[in-house]
């Protein structure tokens, strides 16, 4: 399992419902949240395979942007 973290423009409870059904049916994604709190709008989540570009892409498609700020 790894843990990929972005910085996103996803904002509220509204844009977390936006882009739940997205990330929820992505392959590879095992379980992730949004820390709305922070500035940066920190996105996590635990990969069972999906990549960096899978979930920009997916982002991308809801109109939402995703910065990736690591992988480990």
């Amino acid at each position: 399992m790894k843990t990929l973290k972005f910085k996103t423009n996803i904002n509220c409870g509204g844009c977390v419902s936006k882009v739940t059904p997205f990330l929820n049916k992505q392959d590879g994604v095992e379980s992730w949240e949004v820390d709305t709190a922070n500035p940066d709008k920190i996105l996590t989540i635990e990969s069972d395979g999906v990549t960096e570009e899978d979930v920009k892409s997916v982002l991308q498609k809801v109109g939402f942007k995703a910065e990736c700020l690591n992988s480990n």
